[in-house]
């Protein structure tokens, strides 16, 4: 235990004002408790991409209740139901409290962190002796925060010799990040919220802001210009019905449509011919490959009349700023890359880009994709740097004084190689933090099967109850959001903070923390001196940002981001604090100059042959089922929202399916009788949801249920490794009456 005692003040010399532990457990003797005088702590949410703003008011140094932020730009003093029910998961009586091992039959029992952490080393370090170092793999998230993101990742791959680790983000961000990097040189959302309030017309692509970003359908019902709301989806979603145009695209036919309207376009001259001479490239090769989508091929492959495409394309065509917006309806797609793309070449061959209003926008899903996406040493080497490049590592290697070697040659596998790899027994030890794939993950029987066939199996996470907790050899207690703090960055690259208003229970850590420990167990911690606390890391962030298009060296520290109301990226050194307008929290977005990031400074066209859908209905399957966002009031697994008695309220208890009229009459299946909903994977029992929003021949199925991903096909992107969670073929059958 005394061994334990020097680590814990070892790893952080703030370490007892950071944490706050069981002195009883841990054997450390009375520890002080961190001190927080205000009356009220503002925090950024801890949900979804939109990032608000959320004032938590303390009594007695406890968090008693939280109320939206007024002065906070991005929210305005609005929250969802997710945001006003934050704090009600972190009491929630299965939080995990302490370290857990599965013993000889197979149930988790509560062990000690010095016991915990000894049998995590040794059962890692023992599978790397035997089989190698790239057999241990980690698989990461969205949700933490971006110093949690990139210690894990400088840790697992610099430190412990690991060469493959991914995140969740993969499952909602991947197709749009590939898109951004190959068509503009970066990964780099262009927009600012205003651009919702600024545009006269909105597309929206594939995308249900109403519950799936409501603050951000605030901002459009913001909006003076009385715009045009277009949806393209093959659902009357809420958004949908909330426009002034919806246009019920067939499922996966979104890219034909596309590149038809940009042949329109192109057709009768409606092009921004200086803005693509000036800075595009590849406009030559978009022309002559959009003639082979002629109206009518278009049509029928959309099931859009033609005289509906052309209303579309003419209130594009009318529209001064035009906005494109698209979330998981296109990155969760077999061809999601190229479809973002031909979004992004509708707006490039217009000039609807760098402008107010403006914009090819991606929306991000949690509430810290964009951090993962720049800082989690997954998809790129830190700061969107490249693995493959050994000049960016040595540049990497310099800032954190660490050997070149330590950093990996090559780049990780995705998420689903990495769980193809299991099998194969080329991956035998997985670590899981803050994740829950053992229910979010593409067909589950599958996925199930694999992960029983690993050698050790660590998951860390606040609840021990999850899926893929109770799957584990030993999991790991984690603090939650409230109960740690470090920066996170929005969808319209916003940086805020999470701050810590709680004390997680038990001997549970903030993730930053575990990941200290560990490396002191690992034996590099060495390696980590300077990264001491989550604002230590966050300057050494700034330092590997500077000069890169996220470039955030001139954020002075996090009091600075907490004065500002947040502060997006790019701020350089250059910029001061009079150029960003704290005080009116002025909102920047990319690309106003026409210069992109590709070493010409122009844009790409980029395009493909249609592919077609994996699984096409037949007739044993003769239905297209569809995945989603069910309500406002619900999150991904449910883990934080379920704990919520208030949210529990406002959504169906048990998985349903919507089915469109026509199809219940011809099966005789009737509002709220139980049916079975089956796939090629398998079957399941839901609630039949009777409703004209969905058309005929096609069902839909929320993601929240463990149900839905039991039928979910495993196709990916081939360039981003998206999953296509929106399409495979299904059948539904009525049972009889109880």
């Amino acid at each position: 235990m005394d061994k334990l005692r020097d680590i814990f003040y070892k790893t952080n010399g703030d370490l007892t004002q950071e944490l706050i532990l069981e002195p009883s457990v841990l054997g450390l003797g009375q520890l002080p408790k961190r001190l927080m005088p205000q009356a009220a702590v503002n925090l950024i949410c801890g949900y979804c991409s939109t990032g608000c703003s959320l004032t938590v008011h303390l009594r007695n140094r406890e968090a008693v209740n939280l109320t939206p932020n007024r002065h906070h730009p991005v929210n305005l003093g609005e929250a969802c139901p997710k945001g006003w029910e934050a704090l009600t998961p972190l009491t929630a009586p299965d939080r995990a409290k302490t370290p857990l091992l599965k013993d000889r039959f197979g149930k988790l029992v509560a062990v000690d962190w010095d016991t915990a952490l000894k049998i995590f080393v040794g059962r890692f370090k023992d599978i790397q002796r035997k089989y190698g170092a790239e057999r241990v793999a980690f698989l990461s998230t969205g949700q933490f925060c971006t110093e949690e993101m990139a210690l894990l990742g400088a840790l697992a791959k610099f430190g412990m010799g690991m060469v493959h680790g991914d995140a969740n983000t993969r499952q909602c961000m991947a197709t749009a990040a590939v898109a951004y990097k190959q068509s503009f040189g970066f990964d780099a959302p262009p927009f600012t919220y205003k651009d919702f309030e600024e545009s006269d017309v909105l597309v929206f692509v594939g995308a249900n802001p109403c519950i799936a970003h409501p603050i951000m359908w605030q901002r459009v019902l913001m909006n003076r210009h009385h715009p045009k709301i277009v949806v393209i989806d093959p659902r009357k979603t809420e958004t949908a019905m909330a426009a002034t145009h919806h246009y019920t695209v067939a499922p996966k036919s979104d890219l034909s449509l596309f590149y038809g309207l940009a042949r329109i376009f192109i057709a009768n001259g409606w092009i921004n011919q200086i803005f693509v001479e000036r800075h595009t490239n590849g406009f030559s090769e978009f022309t002559d490959h959009v003639r082979q989508f002629p109206l009518e091929l278009v049509s029928a492959a959309t099931g859009l009349a033609i005289k509906e495409i052309e209303e579309l394309a003419d209130l594009i065509h009318c529209g001064q700023r035009v906005s494109f917006w698209w979330t998981m309806g296109v990155n969760q797609s077999h061809e999601g890359v190229r479809l973002a793309q031909a979004i992004i070449n509708l707006a490039l061959l217009t000039g609807n880009i760098g402008r107010p209003g403006t914009g090819a926008n991606s929306i991000t899903g949690q509430c810290n994709a964009m951090g993962s996406r720049l800082f989690s040493n997954t998809t790129s080497l830190l700061g969107g740097y490249d693995f493959l490049n050994p000049e960016h590592r040595h540049k990497i290697a310099e800032i954190l004084k660490i050997n070149p070697d330590c950093i990996p040659a090559q780049n990780s596998l995705s998420y689903d190689q990495i769980l193809e790899q299991i099998p194969v027994h080329k991956i035998k030890g997985l670590w899981v933090i803050a994740t829950n794939p053992a229910h979010s993950w593409i067909n589950q029987h599958d996925f199930r099967e694999v992960i029983s066939q690993l050698d050790f199996l660590v998951v860390q996470d606040m609840y021990a109850t999850t899926e893929m907790a109770q799957l584990a050899d030993l999991v790991l207690p984690a603090a939650g959001w409230g109960e740690k703090e470090g920066t996170v960055i929005n969808s319209e690259r916003r940086l805020g903070l999470f701050r810590k208003v709680a004390a997680a229970p038990g001997v549970a850590l903030a993730d930053f923390y575990i990941f200290k420990l560990i490396a002191q167990y690992w034996g590099c911690a060495e390696m980590f001196t300077d990264w001491s606390s989550p604002e230590a890391v966050f300057q050494i962030l700034k330092k590997i940002s500077r000069q890169t298009p996220a470039d955030i060296s001139g954020i002075r520290d996090y009091q600075m981001i907490e004065e500002s109301g947040g502060i997006q990226w790019p701020f350089p050194e250059s910029m001061t604090a009079e150029a960003l307008n704290l005080h009116q929290n002025s909102e920047r977005r990319l690309f106003a100059d026409g210069k992109f990031y590709h070493p010409d400074g122009k844009a790409r066209f980029l395009f493909e042959d249609i592919r077609s859908v994996p699984e096409p209905p037949d007739k044993f399957y003769p239905f297209v089922l569809l995945t989603g966002r069910g309500t406002s009031v619900q999150w991904h697994t449910q883990t934080r929202t379920g704990k919520s008695a208030v949210l529990r309220k406002l959504y169906p208890k048990e998985a349903y399916v919507e089915i469109n009229p026509q199809d219940a009459g011809r099966l005789k299946i009737e509002p709220g009788q139980w049916v079975h909903v089956s796939s090629l994977r398998g079957m399941v029992k839901a609630k039949a949801v009777v409703t004209p929003t969905v058309k005929p021949g096609e069902l839909f199925m929320p993601m929240h249920y463990p149900e839905t991903n039991r039928l979910t096909f495993a196709a990916f992107d081939p360039y981003s490794r998206q999953p296509s969670y929106k399409y495979c073929a299904a059948n539904v059958t009525r049972l009889p009456h109880d």
